[in-house]
This record gives structure tokens, sequence and C-alpha cells, in this order.
């Protein structure tokens, strides 16, 4: 894009805060917010340094979400950058997102607790605001209310709406095709819809007065629950009636909580501790945890710098350090408790993320001198270590002569029993420890050839990176289980695919280390082989265990041996892989199998 055209599209742009996206086709490159969505976005007509310019000239759209307010927005540009992990801006590697409230379209919506909502949802959000009725009916289509910083609030208020207005919380799949309602109706929390025990005018009822509590409307829901409150301590229900109080208190304080609620003040009981080193392409934030005044853990988190802050553009260490401080706050203390009080080695360059941390009552500070400097010197050690030091992965990095350390690794497997019931495995690990999130899973066609179905797995995994239906940022290194025929496999997918990702294998026999430039025969007792050793052996073990429920829930030639079960029919298919298998065994191997008598080990050498 040009500066006439960023001008011509910020000329579209509301006058609200929000959160707007640089798009390179499907492809996020940027996630920024604004107090006012159209001065921020016009502001990039004219650059203000080359990366910035790069940025703009690189997009071709610019799309944008309009939050009720400004924390709201800073929430959501979290979410935003950990979704799409968009170039352009600092990333933590490693987190999870903030929640959101999602009524779906249904014709009887649901409501739920998300992370990831419905993508018409979000286009309601663009168009109405988060949170806003955008002018048409409550229920026209799939609603998302957030992001909330406290999940746990959030949940109580979600359950204390389906007990007073019973909408429901269940799948599509339960919901469907019932003859009676499920326990949920039993007790109180759902009016079920799916036997008609209510009809939809008055279910939408119910569920526009969701809509009016996210909204803002605080009473529809806080006034039936002091009433029930009332009558239970008339009741003298005082069990039932502090119940009702702790969510009442909850209620009251969501619209200035769950994100933006003003914490008491406190003595400061817990305090985190934030240093960053810089090094490159890539920062190092360590955190120090104290309680009551006793340093209890310390960690590191690996955040990615992009080749341009668009933010800030400023090549200036400090600003460069805020910048990776005020990205590392909001992205981290997602699901985490935040603390009394943090200290940072860097003053986080964004002013709404200071603001935030008040509005949730927690000191942030730069100490100057005494104690907490201290502290914050030891948490720049520990930065500076993770950043600077070798390490497994950055030996990893130079013994392979790749470009990067390899901090995000897949590693590939694949599984069957003479060509039946063949899977895929794709597990990730990140900074050296597995990413379960991140696993995934394929069948493949049924075939004795190790060699192809490599190809398949892989080619699949490729595919969907390029065509940009794989939410899974991409790898730093591919892992494959095999030697240089399944190496040679992968890269064939890769080359086909044009997925310019870097693989090796690692042979399970030798413990050799096999590169398209040749072979590594490291020492048994060196780190960096045993980060590959760790994800090829998960890699087989996923693959293998895939395997297995795939070969244990088809039907077979055993189903009609009498006196085998389900469960016997596991034991032996484990113990001998196939019905070929169990067919080769003799008696006495058979009868080794756990439940398999001598009168069943014949009758099962007799049938088959």
């Amino acid at each position: 894009m040009d500066g006439d055209a960023v001008r011509e599209r910020a000329g579209e742009l509301p006058r609200q805060p929000g959160v707007y996206q640089f798009e390179d086709g499907e492809t996020v490159v940027y996630v920024g917010k604004a107090v006012d969505l159209r001065d921020r976005v016009r502001s990039y007509a004219d650059p203000r340094g080359e990366r910035i310019r790069r940025m703009v000239e690189r997009a071709d759209s610019i799309d944008y979400s309009v939050t009720d307010t400004e924390t709201q927005a800073l929430l959501l540009e979290a979410n935003l950058i950990k979704r799409f992990q968009p170039r352009y801006n600092v990333r933590l590697k490693d987190d999870k997102s903030y929640p959101l409230v999602q009524l779906t379209d249904h014709e009887f919506p649901r409501i739920e607790i998300t992370r990831d909502p419905d993508p018409e949802a979000r286009a309601r959000r663009d168009g109405g605001g988060v949170g806003a009725s955008g002018g048409g009916p409550a229920v026209s289509g799939p609603r998302v209310f957030g992001p909330f910083t406290r999940k746990t609030q959030v949940e109580t208020v979600v359950k204390a709406l389906r007990e007073t207005y019973g909408v429901r919380g269940c799948s599509d799949h339960k919901y469907s095709n019932r003859d009676r309602p499920c326990l949920d109706y039993d007790i109180g929390l759902c009016t079920a819809p799916c036997t008609d025990e209510i009809d939809r005018e008055s279910y939408v009822a119910d569920v526009e007065s969701v809509v009016r509590f996210f909204e803002g409307e605080t009473g529809v829901l806080a006034d039936p629950l002091r009433r029930q409150m009332e009558d239970a301590a008339a009741n003298r229900e005082f069990e039932r009636a502090a119940n009702l109080r702790d969510k009442l208190d909850a209620v009251e304080g969501f619209h200035g909580g769950a994100g933006e609620a003003v914490a008491s003040e406190s003595d400061e009981r817990t305090v985190d501790v934030l240093g960053v080193a810089l090094e490159g392409d890539s920062a190092t934030v360590a955190r120090l945890h104290s309680e009551s005044g006793q340093l209890v853990d310390r960690e590191r988190h690996a955040v990615t710098i992009p080749e341009g802050d668009a933010e800030t553009d400023a090549p200036d260490a400090d600003t460069r350090a805020g910048a990776v401080l005020s990205a590392f706050v909001t992205q981290f203390y997602t699901e985490r408790d935040l603390p009394d009080a943090l200290l940072f080695s860097d003053r986080p360059d964004d002013e709404e993320v200071l603001d935030w941390l008040e509005g949730e009552g927690v000191a942030a500070r730069v100490p100057g001198a005494g104690r907490e400097a201290t502290l914050v010197d030891l948490a720049l050690k520990n930065a500076r270590r993770g950043a600077s030091e070798p390490d497994a992965l950055a030996a990893l990095r130079d013994a392979l002569d790749l470009d990067r350390v390899p901090r995000r690794i897949e590693g590939f497997d694949v599984s069957h029993a003479q060509g039946k019931h063949a899977v895929g495995s794709d597990v990730v690990f990140e900074d050296g420890s597995a990413d379960k999130s991140g696993y995934r899973r394929k069948k493949l066609d049924d075939r004795n050839d190790d060699y192809a179905n490599m190809y398949d797995l892989v080619r699949w995994r490729a595919s969907r990176a390029v065509e940009g239906r794989d939410d899974r940022p991409d790898p730093d290194l591919l892992l494959i289980d095999g030697g240089e025929g399944q190496l040679g496999a992968a890269r064939d997918a890769l080359a086909d695919a044009e997925w310019d990702v870097p693989a090796i294998a690692l042979a399970k026999d030798e413990e050799v280390v096999i590169t398209p430039d040749g072979t590594y025969d490291w020492p048994s007792d060196a780190d960096h082989l045993h980060v590959l050793q760790r994800v090829r052996d998960e890699a087989h073990r996923f693959a293998v265990r895939y395997h297995q429920t795939l070969r244990d829930d088809v039907s077979t030639e055993l189903d009609n041996v009498p006196g085998i079960g389900p469960e016997t029919r596991r034991k032996l298919l484990r113990r001998f892989g196939s019905v070929e298998g169990i067919r080769a065994a003799s008696v006495a191997e058979l009868r080794e199998v756990e439940g398999v008598g001598e009168k069943t080990a014949e009758t099962i050498e007799r049938q088959l």
C-alpha cells in the first residue's frame, strides 16, 4: 500500500478504540491497537522509519475490530498477536490467549467461553464492536464479547447467566437428536430447547437478556441474584445465601472488572521481577517470582523481535527493551494471576499497558537502588545468560550451520503394521520442551511403504502451511524419524509444496544425524543430540499410540472367536501386532497373554 491508499482506508474507519491489522493477502503482518482507529491508521500514511515503510508497502489491505474500551483493545491486540504471529510484532513464543465469551448463531444459540471465536463473530465484531449491539437483532449472528483477563470470574458469571436464563452450553453433537433433556436441565442450567421444553421465542428473549448483560446492563443478572440471596437469607439458608452473595459480587464487579477492575491496595505480598536481554532478532525475558519476601521461582522466556518494530521503529536498545516488556506483559499474564507489584529492568514503552496494570491494582516501577534494584540485576543476569551463553539449541544451530537457533522443532514419524492402519505424527518442541497443544496426527493410506508414507505426511503439513490452513507458526527445523530414505521423501515433499524449512533425520540404531550435506556422529553425551533424541522419541511414541488406537478399534476376525471380548482382543493385537501375527503364534505364546487360557488359545488357533 502507498500513502494515498492508507489515507483512503483510514477515512473509512470509525473514531473509536479498537485493533487494526495490516494484511498481505490472507497473512497478517502487523497488529496494533488504537484509542482512535481513524487517526492511528492515518499516521501510517507517512512512515516514521524504513522498517515501518517496508511493512506498509508489503500490506495490501487493512482490517479492524472495534472495542468498547481501550483496555479491551489492549487485550484483543495480545490475543491476535498470539493467534497470527505477525512478523512485524514483538511476540512471546509460548503463551495462550485471553478468554472471550461467544454466543453462536444457531437457531437456539449456545453460550461458551472460547479463545478462538467463530470467524463470523469476528466479522460481526468488526462492524458493531466487541460487545456492542451494532444496531441489529441481538441474536442475528454469532456474537463475541471480551476479551477478559480473569477467567475464573468469567466462568462464574457465565454459570450464573445459565442458571438465570437457561441458555444451553452443550456441543452440537450432544444437542442433536435427543428424546429427553440432559443433566443440565435437571440441575437448572438449561431450559432444554433440544426437546422443546421451551419455545424459540421465549428462548431468544432469554438470549437477548444475556446479550444485554454483556453490553453493560448489569441489573439483568444482578437483580435476580439479589432477590434469590435475600430469599435464601430469609429462609435461613445461610450457605446458599453466601454462595449467591459471592456470585453477586462477581457480577457487580464484572463490567468494572474481569479485565478492568481496580483492585484494592495490597502489601505487595507477590512480586515479579522482569529483566530483558536483547540479541539480534530475539530477546530473552527473565522472570523472578517472590512471595512474602522470598524468591520462590525463576524462569526465562524467548521473545521474537520483528525485523521491523512497527510501533517504535527505534534502534535504541532501551526503547527496544521497553517495547519487548510491553508485549511480554500483555501476552504472558493471560491465565496467570497478576502479582501485587512488577519490577522492570526498563520502563515499558506502552503507556496503555501501564494504565492497565494500574487499573488492575499492580504497582509497576523501575527500581533505582536498594534490594529491589539488586533483584532487577539478578533478573538481568538470568536474561543475559539465556541470550548469550551457549546452550543445547545454540549448539545445535552451530553444529548444523543453521541460520537461526532452532527454538521450534517439529518431529515426524509414521507407524503401521505391515501396511495396515498407517498413521503419521507431527509433534512440536518449543525451546527444548514438548508443546502438546501443537501436536497433530494423520491417518495415511494403508501401504507398506515408509518412504511414501513419510512423503504424504510431510506434504500434508507443508501444504497446509503454505496455504495458510495451519494455525501454528512455521518451525525452525523439521526432524524426521528415519534414515536417508525417509529424509529424501520428506525433502521431496517440501520441494513440491514449496515450503522452505530445513529438514534433517535421526536414525534409531546408530543415532546418526543425517542432513542433505552429510551425516554427523556426535558424542552420546552431547546436549544438542539429546534434544533431537527427545523430539524423535516423542514423535515415535505419539505415532505408535495413534496406530494402536486405530488398530484396536477396528473389527477383526477375532470378533468371531468365542470367548474373545474387546479387552482380550486389544491385548492380543498389542502383543502380536496384527491378526496375521496372532495366526502365526503358538498356543504357548497365546497363553502368555493375560486373559487367554489354554481352551481359548486352542480355539484361536483352530479358528484362525
